[in-house]
């Protein structure tokens, strides 16, 4: 890896309490919304770095904003720190081996997410104060990726509405970067309301909302057939209406997740699925209310910006592992199936090779078979020019969501690959700062893109974060 920029040097001259203030969070993980102690933690670093900070931003009480230089181009970097319930597990052990406590880890590595990004915006300050170059550096501290839709409210609510480009990364098997390639989304409660009664003595009073929820159910799977295929749908059962089978089930509550490719073809599979919902309720002579928890977009590439991160990347060269990076990778490995390593590969396109680690970067031309998921990035690409990059921090074949991944955040290889994507990510500012064209270019790629399918928040305005009161009510 070469290190021979500036802007390079400024980020490993504070990595090591960057690779700190990642390990601090990995230790307190805190999922959507509740995410304090992970929120304080970035802000401490943020005042202790120089930056004009912003709490509470668009009204979250765990989203902050660090903002750095004067005039010029505002640059977002944007960062995350939230953790997943049910992912508990010990550092640097390639075996399950839950910590006690409440059962959260960072099994998507958010813990590295947001310290690579302010690592980036901490470098980006040093350099815009050092040189003396017209710009702004903005930290976007942002909770609740998982599930619960952050970045769209604080898009909704304009916390994006002067920035000129945003910069961001997730951690991954290989260093890239990122298709701007994800699932619009939107996840719906339906619930259902019937009336009680004697399931025994008196069946013929009763109106089954349970009922109502098995029928949708089965309505929404023929509903698969005929629907596009890269879109999904996916169901919980939040209340089945009690334990007692012998009581008619007077209420009961689904929650659906619908995605699609784009949000043009997310809007009509969703009035689908409500009508389903309302065939099911006529069905059951029962009522169904819905009610939209949280929904994003889909991402928007954009080449330009693309190219300019696969400048740095290239430069730069892959993340420096070592032999004993290698010997853990290889554990974890072992907990995997011949199929996740595998598809690991097929997804960026690349042949198999013996290395745990990535050892190279990936091609920008590179053709995958994509696996998409949804983010809450997507909104913040539909304002303003997006760039993402793939960062490789973990073994090759090593699924999302998994104690394997919780397993690896604290390790030698993670903190090699979070400095390695903070001196990618902060590259790719200077770029922009110092290539007169590289912002406007970006903005009509851009323009191109919005021109035909201008952007709507897909959260309808009466629809509010979960730990956030309304002003009304506060």
């Amino acid at each position: 890896m070469q290190n021979s920029e500036r802007i390079w040097q400024l980020i490993d001259g504070h990595k090591t309490e960057f690779e700190a203030l990642s390990d601090r969070v990995w230790g307190i993980p805190e999922i959507a919304y509740n995410e304090y102690r992970s929120v304080a933690e970035h802000t401490a670093m943020l005042r202790e770095q120089g930056f004009r900070v912003t709490e509470n931003v668009a009204g979250i009480p765990t989203a902050v904003l660090g903002e750095a230089g004067e005039g010029g181009p505002v640059i977002a970097i944007l960062g995350e720190y939230d953790a997943l319930p049910g992912l508990s597990q010990e550092a640097g052990v390639a075996e399950p081996r839950p910590i006690p406590g409440d059962g959260m880890g960072h099994g998507c590595g958010h813990n590295l997410l947001g310290s690579a990004a302010l690592l980036a915006a901490t470098a980006v300050k040093e350099w815009l104060a050092e040189t003396g170059t017209p710009g702004r550096v903005r930290y976007y501290g942002c909770p609740a990726e998982e599930g619960g839709a952050a970045k769209s409210f604080m898009v909704r609510a304009g916390a994006f509405r002067d920035v000129d480009i945003a910069i961001s990364w997730h951690p991954a098997s290989f260093s890239g970067v990122n298709d701007a390639m994800s699932l619009a989304n939107t996840r719906i409660d339906f619930t259902f309301t019937g009336r009680a009664s004697h399931a025994a003595a008196a069946p013929h009073l009763g109106r089954s909302a349970l009922d109502a929820v098995e029928l949708m159910n089965v309505g929404v799977n023929y509903m698969r057939e005929h629907m596009p295929s890269d879109a999904r749908i996916h169901y919980a059962m939040l209340d089945g209406g009690g334990v007692a089978p012998n009581v008619v089930q007077a209420r009961a509550k689904v929650r659906y997740a619908v995605r699609a490719r784009e949000l043009g073809e997310l809007w009509p599979l969703i009035e689908r699925v409500r009508k389903v919902a309302q065939g099911a309720a006529l069905m059951t002579e029962t009522t169904v209310e819905t009610k939209v928890v949280s929904a994003v977009s889909n991402l928007l590439a954009n080449v330009p910006l693309e190219k300019a991160m696969y400048g740095a990347l290239e430069r730069l060269g892959p993340p420096p592992f070592d032999d004993a990076d290698r010997a853990f990778a290889t554990e974890i490995q072992k907990t995997l199936s011949a199929e996740d390593i595998a598809s690991a590969f097929r997804r960026v396109g690349q042949p198999e090779t013996l290395s745990p680690l990535c050892d190279a970067v990936v091609p920008l031309d590179a053709k995958g078979a994509p696996m998409m998921g949804s983010t809450d990035v997507g909104d913040v690409s539909w304002v303003v020019p997006t760039v993402q990059a793939r960062g490789a921090t973990y073994a090759i074949g090593t699924p999302g969501h998994s104690w394997q991944l919780t397993a690896q955040g604290k390790t030698p290889a993670a903190h090699k690959g979070m400095v390695h994507v903070a001196k990618v990510m902060a590259s790719t500012a200077v770029s922009a700062l110092e290539d007169e064209t590289l912002i406007p270019r970006a903005k009509q790629d851009f323009a191109a893109r919005t021109a035909k399918v201008p952007y709507v928040c897909p959260l309808p305005d009466d629809v509010m974060p979960p730990l956030v009161k309304r002003p009304e009510a506060a």
